[in-house]
């Protein structure tokens, strides 16, 4: 049985303070992301690699999620650190991340101080621009796992919704941050004090972001802390224990967590290509259907297909902001049917109004499927920015939904399986008084002080957090969406070798123009969006199941 002592917490006079801190960290940690979702491809392209090998490299995204995130989650419901089972994570991979960030942003410079032959360098800084990736894919992730844990162990069960909903939210922000910095021309604005490019400057900023929106999150929240974790029989098995637990929890899922994660199965086939290729593929489609030809030969055109990229994407991060408000007003939670989203007094007539017939989250979380599916079959036939800027921004509120639903259902479910089962405790913010540093959960009108469970559930409240494998749930949903991104690359691998095999026309000015790619056919990046769409017609269905479970 496992013993524990304290109470989850969060700094903060008002739930909205309290939700941005517990939250925070996301707006790094999406910034990070927006910023090699932006500018990794077209500057790997840049580096000379192909499209097809350059597919292989992202195959690092999904490579991490699969081994880091179960891992870090496993671990880290064991740990029994003074400061908390998520928060020493969160801090450490942040640090991690910014160093091989900026490894990342000035890959160059460093190859060319220890490798002065230019021809030797080449292929020195494609080899460490790819290990970078591969090094801020694995410790981003180990961020993310910790994170998002973070917020299903703080909160109790009839707060899991509104907790995702402002992850999304913070999503949103992060994105829009790094779209928009992205289209601003920073090399002009802010000099070469962080470098005398944009996408180093990016990679500095990105870095300091994730290091200080960690902190933060870290300072404001108070876990409660494992004295001692639960006995678990697989200790014999010694190194293998944690692959052991994962691999048992994944054969025995009940089978509304199983029908969650395969739904986010189909769903990720889907959004992978768009959220690695669309802003290189709104960028191509400029520089082919729209931008003069004696513009194309732009002396920074990996930062023109970075701006053109990002202008298009801070209209869907615009989007996908407003989105992440609005929404949960909208939408039922999925623990109870009566649960309503507190709106705006500007707002409240009208979501009054429509509470009558709002649709739950799961026919929500379907009709996004349908959204981005019904988009995403136009992609191959778009043959002018603004037409795949429309397309791009039509998945802004997919996106919000797709953010959001997974975790809601499965903190709900986890922290059902943990024993609350009811939606009405409470808590309070943390207490300004010197003596106490602990936040006190309410029940019934009454606070309990801070104690030492046996068995780290209570299953007698009528609310409570999340009980000990939350992580190990949420690496297993990271699982169902990582196994979707090792599928993407290897059908966009396939793609890209048979209409793209070339070096870039757009990126690749250093190469011969015999070995460009044709530039006559479909756009190989618009074909893989469309087979990403049939899969998202099929996560209709494979959502619809929860309805009957």
């Amino acid at each position: 049985m496992s013993r524990w002592i304290g109470q989850p917490s969060i700094k903060g006079s008002t739930e909205a303070v309290r939700m941005s801190l517990l939250t925070l960290n996301t707006v790094g940690i999406t910034f990070v992301w927006g910023v090699e979702q932006t500018y990794c491809t077209p500057y790997l392209l840049s580096l000379g690699l192909t499209k097809s090998k350059t597919s292989l490299v992202w195959i690092a995204g999904p490579l991490s999620g699969l081994i880091v995130q179960p891992i870090v989650g496993a671990l880290a419901d064991e740990s029994t650190s003074k400061w908390g089972r998520r928060r020493p994570f969160i801090v450490v991979g942040a640090v991690l991340s910014a160093l091989c960030l900026l490894t990342l942003g000035f890959t160059k410079e460093m190859v060319a101080y220890f490798v002065p032959d230019e021809k030797a360098a080449q292929t020195l800084t494609i080899s460490m621009a790819v290990l970078a990736i591969y090094a801020v894919d694995f410790s981003i992730n180990a961020v993310m796992s910790a994170a998002r844990s973070l917020v299903v162990d703080t909160l109790p069960i009839d707060k899991q919704q509104t907790g995702s909903a402002w992850g999304s939210r913070m999503s949103a922000i992060g994105h829009g941050i790094a779209y928009a910095t992205g289209a601003i021309d920073l090399p002009s604005l802010l000099g070469t004090s962080l470098g005398d490019t944009q996408f180093k400057q990016l990679t500095v900023i990105a870095a300091l972001g994730l290091v200080f929106t960690c902190f933060v999150t870290a300072w404001a929240v108070t876990e409660r802390v494992l004295i001692a974790p639960r006995h678990d029989p697989r200790k014999d098995e010694g190194g293998f224990k944690v692959v052991s637990q994962i691999w048992s929890t994944i054969v025995h899922l009940p089978p509304r967590i199983r029908a969650i994660c395969m739904a986010q199965f189909w769903a990720w086939i889907g959004w992978f290509p768009f959220l690695f290729y669309s802003t290189t593929w709104i960028g191509e489609t400029y520089f082919r259907y729209d931008v003069a030809r004696d513009a194309k030969d732009s002396g920074d055109a990996l930062g023109e297909i970075g701006r053109v990229g990002s202008e298009a994407f801070i209209i869907y991060s615009i989007i996908t902001f407003f989105g992440s408000w609005i929404l949960p007003m909208v939408i039922r939670s999925p623990d109870d049917e009566s649960y309503t989203q507190r709106p705006p007094a500007a707002l409240r007539g009208v979501v009054e109004k429509l509470n009558e017939h709002k649709p739950d989250l799961l026919t929500a979380w379907m009709c996004a499927h349908a959204t981005f599916a019904g988009a995403m079959l136009f992609a191959p036939f778009a043959t002018s920015f603004r037409f795949a800027t429309f397309l791009v921004c039509l998945c802004g509120l997919p996106w919000n939904i797709a953010s959001w639903a997974p975790s809601a259902f499965l903190g709900v479910e986890v922290n059902k399986l943990s024993g609350a089962t009811a939606p009405n405790g409470s808590y309070r913010r943390l207490s300004h008084d010197s003596n106490s540093n602990l936040e006190l959960e309410e029940m019934n009108g009454l606070s309990s002080p801070t104690i030492i469970d046996p068995e780290g559930l209570r299953p007698s409240s009528k609310s409570g957090t999340t009980g000990q494998l939350s992580g190990v749930y949420f690496g297993i949903l990271n699982i169902y969406t990582t196994i979707p991104q090792f599928i993407g690359t290897i059908l966009s691998t396939i793609i890209f070798s048979i209409l793209e095999p070339g070096k870039s026309p757009e990126l690749a000015h250093g190469a011969n123009p015999s070995e460009h790619h044709g530039t006559d056919g479909p756009n190989a990046i618009s074909v893989c969006l469309f087979i990403g769409a049939c899969s998202a017609i099929i996560a209709v269905f494979a959502t619809r199941k929860l309805k009957h479970l």
